[in-house]
């Protein structure tokens, strides 16, 4: 097997080098290169590798540029500092993301994720767990964090998403409830809204309500082990019931931590 290491740190090739010698000692290092310049050099000339270790803050700039000139195929293991990058990394060709310092069990479990991606036959697609990973991750950061609210007719109001308290629906429209207890007609449907907000902030208690934790005042619990949301503000006469079928699944949500 034939990697490349894109690296600017000397100690961190070195550390590298020695663990794939003790991991993988059939591994051939065929080039360590510190900068982007370097990297655009090398694949003009060489055929790509079977494997590449990338860091993503070199010398000359960020490693994500060189996606933009060469069209890289092989596996890829991102090793960095920073854990800010990991959506990014997803939507080229990685297959682990490696925060330093780096170790032996690390390296290990890298190419234990390239051989069950690969499988038998070298080159097979990845399997559908890493392929809904990727869509999970790309959609997530597809989500919306702001709003353009038509008001009064003639204006829009922008609204960041950490200013809704939730979304119902009232006269077959759908109204958004703000934290400062105001109220607008919301031009989407509720299914739309569902589908475009990170449901890690909001839940869709039933087909009235999407609410997110700062709407919920308290909860009772009712009849046939349903839960009933009492909310901050008043907004319907209606109970705001969740199912028994989706009472787990709110519970969930609501103690979930971000």
């Amino acid at each position: 097997m034939k990697v490349i290491i894109i690296e600017d740190e000397k100690a961190a090739v070195r550390n590298l080098k020695a663990l794939l010698q003790e991991v993988k000692p059939e591994v051939e290092v065929e080039a360590t290169l510190d900068s982007i310049a370097a990297v655009l050099d090398w694949f003009a000339i060489h055929s790509m590798p079977d494997m590449i270790f990338m860091d993503i803050h070199l010398a000359d700039g960020s490693a994500f540029e060189i996606f933009d000139h060469v069209d890289i195929t092989c596996p890829i293991v991102f090793t960095t500092a920073y854990d800010e990058y990991a959506l990014r990394a997803f939507k080229v060709n990685s297959v682990d993301y490696l925060l330093k310092p780096i170790g032996k069990s690390d390296i290990e479990k890298a190419f234990h994720k390239l051989e069950q991606l690969q499988g038998p036959e070298q080159g097979k697609s990845p399997d559908n767990a890493l392929l809904q990973l990727i869509h999970s991750l790309k959609k997530q950061e597809s989500y919306k964090t702001h709003f353009l609210i038509p008001v009064k007719g003639d204006k829009l109001l922008p609204v960041s998403v950490d200013m809704i308290l939730l979304f119902y629906i009232q006269d077959c429209k759908v109204k958004v409830v703000l934290v400062d207890g105001k109220e607008h007609t919301f031009p989407q449907t509720l299914d739309e809204i569902t589908e475009c907000i990170d449901p890690s902030l909001f839940f869709r208690v039933n087909r009235q309500f999407l609410i997110s934790r700062e709407a919920i005042k308290d909860i009772d619990l009712w009849f046939n082990n349903r839960l009933s949301i009492n909310l901050r503000c008043k907004v319907s006469d209606e109970k705001v019931l969740v199912s028994k079928a989706r009472v787990q699944e709110f519970k969930d949500w609501f103690s979930k931590t971000h």
